[in-house]
């Protein structure tokens, strides 16, 4: 492995003692067990959105029976703004639980970091520019995840091309690279820009082991990269969807009244609630039934997609081209 790596491993497998430097992105819906201990076994690392789960109940007994299944590090992805009401509860569980590592999004993880840290937990900000990159690094992040215009899910607006050199250039912390990779040599070239690791998640919809719907698995096969549209509908955060016929029929902005009521100062915390909840809901009844009302969210590496296979193929088919 130190061969395939040119004698040094990427900063990624070293923090967290995996074979190969992918993290199988935190899914809303699609991530679960099963996949995470699948990634594990096959040499990577994978993380579950915490609010996968209706309860913190529910989710101290996944990270239990991940635990009790494999032996590998996985981590918890954290919504840490005011749209997560369970945020702190989820925290409290993660440190008590005593996770490998969190992956902090859409807002300030300041509080998560000094808890995670008390209890010798890693913690990995989604970032997309300069500026919240350092920040998040002088409060003691243990890494970046630079999420890039070519991500899939609440994508950023900088290219991987640009953003991974100025992140490098400005952290002195690991930099992980999170969009559009959906093949082993995307990966060596991220490495090549100069990525400690990546996180991927669109090519792992379209796997044996995910909870969706057959229609979500043969869209991510059928679609491709120019099939991915950005919406505001959703969380009120700009967000990749596939663009299925429902999707053209109902636009991709929020409509005058939405954007009015969130120009309101008093009224712009729950209104942000309510979208993201009512976006949730959508995504949730599309990705586990057949509606014409199909909102599936990927990203642009289902250019990648072709079968629907298991987690253990999909990362081995990718270690064989990585190494080509």
């Amino acid at each position: 492995m130190q061969t395939l790596f040119n004698n040094k491993r990427p900063a990624l497998c070293e923090m967290l003692d995996i074979e190969f430097p992918v993290i199988m992105a935190p899914m809303f819906l699609v991530s679960n067990e099963t996949m995470v201990i699948e990634g594990i076994k096959a040499g990577i690392t994978g993380a579950i959105p915490a609010l996968n789960y209706r309860t913190t109940d529910e989710l101290r007994a996944a990270i239990r029976r991940i635990r009790a299944a494999v032996k590998g590090p996985f981590g918890i992805n954290l919504i840490v703004n005011q749209s997560n009401f369970l945020y702190k509860e989820q925290l409290k569980v993660c440190c008590e639980e005593k996770i490998d590592y969190f992956i902090t999004s859409l807002g300030s993880p300041e509080e998560t970091i000094k808890m995670a840290h008390q209890h010798g937990v890693k913690v990995f900000c989604d970032v997309t520019d300069v500026k919240f990159a350092k920040k998040v690094e002088a409060l003691g992040a243990d890494a970046v995840i630079a999420v890039c215009k070519e991500a899939g899910g609440h994508a950023g607006p900088t290219s991987f091309k640009e953003l991974i050199p100025q992140l490098k250039a400005a952290c002195k912390i690991p930099v992980l690279s999170a969009g559009g990779i959906g093949t082993g040599k995307g990966i060596r070239e991220m490495l090549e820009l100069g990525s400690d690791g990546v996180s991927m998640g669109s090519i792992f919809i379209a796997t044996d082991e995910a909870p969706v719907s057959k229609d979500y698995k043969d869209a991510c096969v059928n679609y491709g990269k120019n099939d991915i549209v950005m919406t505001t509908k959703l969380s009120g955060t700009p967000c990749t969807v596939i663009n299925t016929p429902y999707v053209q029929k109902v636009g991709t902005q929020q409509n005058w009244f939405e954007r009015l009521l969130n120009k309101n100062k008093k009224l712009k915390k729950w209104v942000k609630a309510f979208t993201f909840m009512r976006g949730m809901k959508s995504l949730e009844k599309a990705a586990f039934s057949t509606t014409y009302k199909s909102v599936w969210c990927a990203g642009p590496s289902i250019e990648h997609v072709h079968a629907v296979r298991p987690v253990s193929v999909v990362v081995a088919d990718l270690r064989k081209d990585f190494e080509v």
